[in-house]
């Protein structure tokens, strides 16, 4: 007998449950996992070096605490100096480096909250990377179950790649919490009416306007939902007009508070607005081409591979996360994004009962989430996009492709009790055990992954490809940024003589200076820009600088380093040694 609309209803309203809008145990775990792993990034961030980006961050937030110090001791010559404090780094928004700035403030300097300076800047990413994290949580949980958000808070915060920016003073792990907040906030203002959660829509768009320019996604997406869930039972409980009606109000907010909530927070913009948000906006629309290495070719200019965002992904994330995923889109697509032709065929045959729409998952939140992938992924089917970032351009993307694996464990579970139910394995199925199992499976790869790699986490790749050393041998990209030049710290503390010239290679001098003020490397050591006088030179490995590996070469006498260091075997930096250098007294 065919399955009738009341069939496919009975089977998800089993498996999923109702979304659940009020309680306390839901954003008790949501609050659990976000310090929990705020927690574990502080734990490891000693082992991590300061990426390029991070030490040109450390300058802009000192200039800003400046301001605020002056803003709080003399308002009117702060306003005054507006210009003079916030024109440093004023191509990338200021929200998040301000963060740093208060953090280091009064975390550092005022109530020595951390055991080094460096963290003090990187905290307020943690934690905005563990609010993330119980976002999703939050999100999964009350969509579709505590199963899925489990999963896919867990499945997100062990994707090495996320896991590794989630440490850093940069803007790349905060942007996916700014995202997946206004994409949240418009999901809860679709079904409730009033005006609070439009409102945080608006709130949410600005904050996330004043973290990273990803966030201009944002509009497209609500506005492409709110189109297409205008199907005929897209959205349950709800006429068109109240779809209509919530989805504009959204967007009116996020037109009207977002660019006001940006203006107000950015003091740079605050002279000549208008000229200077159009100069931001060329910045990146018009981005420099910087270098990358993808499948053993060095790419700098247009035509960028089409492919990159798609290959890197499936070669980064965690195998059984990206099978789940597919799984969950599959589900979405055959039982969820299926209802509405399911729902318009049980009108017409009359197989429905009153009311029981309402009590099936709304396809509305599956149509979101696919939205939000899909226009992430989409910038990069243009080949003038730039690649220098790799991954962190669509990390964005990965709460909702985390969302999916968790509806699609959810999902392979009710397959498994449907077709073993009146089986030898009916005991089985039977209680939580089979979940718990299940759970433990699919989330303990990706954690141990996570926590191997660190502090590699540019260098690992997956399974698919053959770990890093695959990952080295098919000619991807091992590390950029010269952040590993804190795996050899170790090295030059116990290996440099006193006073020894450091050449210090794709490493930021702000970046040296903090490993040095964190106590994890001499104070002594200098630093320096050229290889030639040096005693001794870094060198991290990246197809277009060969060339820097060579100047060592004639520089040192030698083609051979003093240290390596890098993942499972593959090289990652190298340091070379000047010839006849003496050895450290007492070493």
């Amino acid at each position: 007998m065919s399955r009738t609309f009341t069939d496919v209803g009975s089977d998800w309203q089993r498996a999923c449950g109702q979304p659940r809008p009020q309680g306390w145990i839901d954003p008790l775990v949501a609050a659990l996992l976000a310090v929990g792993y705020t927690a574990i990034l502080l734990a490891g961030v000693r082992e991590l070096g300061y990426a390029r980006d991070e030490g040109f961050y450390f300058h802009a937030a000192g200039s800003y605490q400046r301001w605020f110090e002056l803003l709080l001791n003399d308002s009117q010559r702060a306003l005054e100096t507006v210009d003079a404090h916030w024109r440093v780094n004023h191509e990338h928004p200021a929200l998040v480096k301000s963060l740093f700035a208060l953090s280091h403030w009064l975390g550092w300097e005022r109530f020595e909250l951390f055991g080094m300076e460096g963290t003090s800047f990187r905290f307020p990413a943690m934690a905005l990377s563990g609010i993330g994290v119980g976002l999703v949580y939050l999100w999964g949980a009350r969509a579709r179950g505590r199963l899925v958000g489990l999963v896919a808070a867990v499945s997100l915060a062990a994707i090495p790649r996320f896991f590794f920016h989630a440490h850093l003073a940069c803007f790349d792990a905060p942007v996916v919490t700014m995202w997946m907040l206004c994409a949240y906030c418009y999901w809860r203002s679709l079904g409730r009416g009033g005006w609070l959660w439009p409102l945080a829509v608006g709130v949410s768009f600005g904050l996330a306007l004043n973290t990273k320019h990803n966030s201009w996604f944002l509009p497209i997406v609500f506005t492409l939902h709110a189109l297409l869930a205008l199907a005929p039972g897209m959205v349950r409980g709800m006429t068109r007009r109240q779809v209509v009606r919530r989805a504009v109000a959204s967007l009116l907010c996020m037109a009207f508070i977002g660019p006001a909530l940006l203006y107000a927070t950015w003091p740079w913009l605050w002279h000549d607005p208008v000229v200077r948000f159009t100069a931001y906006a060329k910045f990146h629309l018009h981005h420099v081409y910087y270098n990358m290495e993808f499948l053993g070719r060095n790419y700098w200019q247009p035509p960028m591979p089409r492919t990159y965002a798609f290959l890197m992904t499936a070669a980064t994330v965690p195998v059984v996360t990206l099978l789940c995923f597919a799984t969950g889109m599959v589900t979405a697509l055959r039982r969820d994004l299926a209802l509405p032709y399911a729902w318009v065929r049980g009108r017409i045959a009359g197989h429905h009962a009153a009311g029981e729409p309402e009590s099936l998952p709304d396809p509305a939140t599956s149509l979101l989430w696919l939205l939000a992938l899909g226009v992430q992924y989409g910038a990069w089917l243009s080949n003038t996009t730039p690649i220098f970032g790799g991954t962190k351009h669509w990390m964005t993307a990965y709460p909702f492709l985390t969302l999916f694996a968790g509806l699609g464990v959810q999902g392979a579970l009710v397959a498994a009790r449907q077709h073993w139910a009146h089986g030898a394995l009916r005991p089985l199925l039977r209680g939580r055990g089979l979940e718990l199992a299940v759970v433990a499976m699919v989330l303990s790869a990706p954690v141990i992954q996570a926590g191997h790699v660190h502090p590699w986490g540019l260098s690992s790749y997956n399974a698919l490809v053959g770990g890093a050393a695959g990952g080295a041998n098919l000619g991807l990209n091992r590390g950029f940024w010269g952040y590993t030049t804190g795996s050899v710290t170790g090295y030059l503390n116990e290996a440099a003589p006193k006073g020894a010239r450091i050449y210090v290679h794709d490493t930021a001098r702000q970046s040296w200076t903090m490993l040095q003020r964190d106590g994890r490397l001499r104070q002594d050591l200098r630093a320096v820009g050229t290889v030639a006088g040096a005693d001794f030179g870094l060198y991290h490995h990246e197809k277009h600088m060969s060339g820097q590996e060579f100047q060592n070469w004639v520089a040192f006498g030698t083609s051979v380093p003093d240290h390596i260091a890098g993942l499972d075997g593959v090289p990652v930096i190298w340091v070379y040694r000047r010839p006849g250098l003496a050895t450290p007294e007492g070493r």
